[in-house]
């Protein structure tokens, strides 16, 4: 759940990272966090570059990339990941890849509009792919690699009027349980992390949609559509699912793979 980071562009190379050291830092990893000026993707780059790695921040919007990979001494790559086309012959040399581009539309099955419905499922999907199967050899070279992509509740339960959405977040976790079986012999993991609502533009836009489709007011919204499901009523903070994403990219999680774990405030133990 987060911004687009959708451009094209040349994507980053950077050289080899030490490996073998224990702890959670990330001293000389290199990292690449799509959708990351703003939300969730913002909040990773900026933890994963407190922690020593060297962040490239990608983003459609070029202004939000610089402003971040500048405040965080990495380096900005503004790029449309909905154009697919361009990433089939992408090399991608980092030790950790970070999915997490996205939009959202609401609507009906019968009124959703398939062009959207398409545009979804190339960012959300379909570049994810694309970006693990550019970042992979290099990651098997080196013997070390961490993919981490950002799903949701919704790549586990589903919602009515998020067709689009829920359908790519499942096909997320199925293919980076594919990814954790291929990369486990290499010293690869993949796991996603599974958020219920987070506190970002992405879900204040959905606010709006949802009062729309539910005829109710958008103060309403937050308490009879969004925190109806979770335990613990209120939304995820960006740095929470953050948190978790460090961990699993540090060398502590190396038998943490093919798994799925959930910020949800309980929404997935119903």
């Amino acid at each position: 759940m987060d911004t687009t980071a959708s451009g094209s562009g040349g994507a980053p190379h950077s050289g080899p990272a030490p490996h073998g050291r224990s702890g959670a830092g990330l001293d000389g990893r290199t990292a690449v966090v799509t959708g990351g000026g703003g939300g969730i993707g913002e909040a990773c780059a900026r933890h994963f570059a407190a922690l020593g790695a060297r962040v490239t921040v990608a983003d459609l919007n070029k202004a939000a990339a610089d402003k971040v990979a500048g405040e965080i001494g990495g380096t900005a790559w503004h790029v449309d990941l909905s154009d697919t086309g361009a990433l089939e012959d992408l090399v991608l040399d980092t030790d950790i890849l970070v999915n997490n581009a996205g939009i959202q539309r609401i609507a009906a099955l019968e009124d959703f509009d398939p062009d959207t419905f398409r545009l979804i499922h190339r960012l959300m999907l379909e570049a994810p792919f694309l970006l693990i199967r550019a970042a992979l050899p290099g990651m098997y070279a080196r013997g070390f690699g961490r993919i981490i992509n950002i799903s949701s509740v919704h790549g586990l339960r589903a919602s009515a009027f998020k067709s689009a959405y829920v359908s790519a977040k499942h096909g997320l976790e199925g293919l980076s349980k594919v990814t954790a079986l291929e990369g486990g012999p290499h010293g690869v993991t993949s796991n996603c992390i599974c958020p219920a609502y987070v506190r970002t533009p992405l879900v204040e836009t959905q606010i709006t949609d949802q009062a729309r489709i539910h005829g109710i007011t958008e103060a309403e919204v937050l308490e009879l559509v969004l925190l109806t499901e979770p335990a613990v009523k209120r939304l995820v903070e960006p740095e929470e699912v953050a948190s978790l994403a460090a961990w699993l990219a540090g060398s502590d999680a190396g038998m943490a793979t093919g798994a799925s774990y959930t910020l949800d405030g309980g929404w997935s133990a119903r």
